[in-house]
């Protein structure tokens, strides 16, 4: 690993875990007071799960993240992935705003919906600058279907 992929990867490390930190923030607000009453999925998994799950998607996001970003910003390609990085970014902190911060179901399913899109895109993006960082990005593609398909069950049965 190259001094500038590692000092990239880790600003894009700490800016992934500053939107988990935001969106933790949401959740705790909802996670025990609201969430918990919730009538939920046979398959939805147990709450100590998320936080490590999390974790690890944010660790792989950003060292994806730092690996296009060392093709240099100046390169249409690596800006275009960069800014779709950017919008699922943001777009996976308003879920969980809307989820457990508003207790909105409905509309963080929609935001769901736009997150994985958005997460498909940037996929796709990332494969033409870095395959590898691409690749990265799959666990995390995963798993947001997963919480989309926790967030239509929460909406469904309630």
């Amino acid at each position: 690993m190259t001094r500038k992929l590692l000092i990239r990867s880790s600003v894009a490390i700490g800016i992934c875990l500053l939107f988990g930190f935001i969106g933790t923030l949401a959740t705790q607000n909802g996670l025990e007071a609201w969430y918990a009453e919730l009538e939920k999925s046979w398959f939805d998994p147990p709450n100590w799960i998320f936080g490590p799950v999390w974790l690890a998607m944010y660790i792989l996001m950003g060292v994806a993240a730092g690996m296009v970003w060392t093709r240099g910003f100046y390169h249409k390609w690596v800006k275009t992935a960069l800014y779709h990085f950017g919008f699922q970014l943001l777009f996976n902190g308003f879920w969980a705003l809307l989820f457990f911060g508003l207790q909105q179901p409905f509309w963080a399913l929609l935001a769901a919906i736009t997150l994985f899109i958005l997460v498909l895109f940037t996929i796709k993006w990332f494969k033409i600058v870095n395959i590898r960082a691409a690749y990265l990005l799959v666990p995390y593609a995963v798993w947001v279907l997963m919480v989309l398909s926790i967030n239509f069950q929460v909406w469904w049965l309630n």
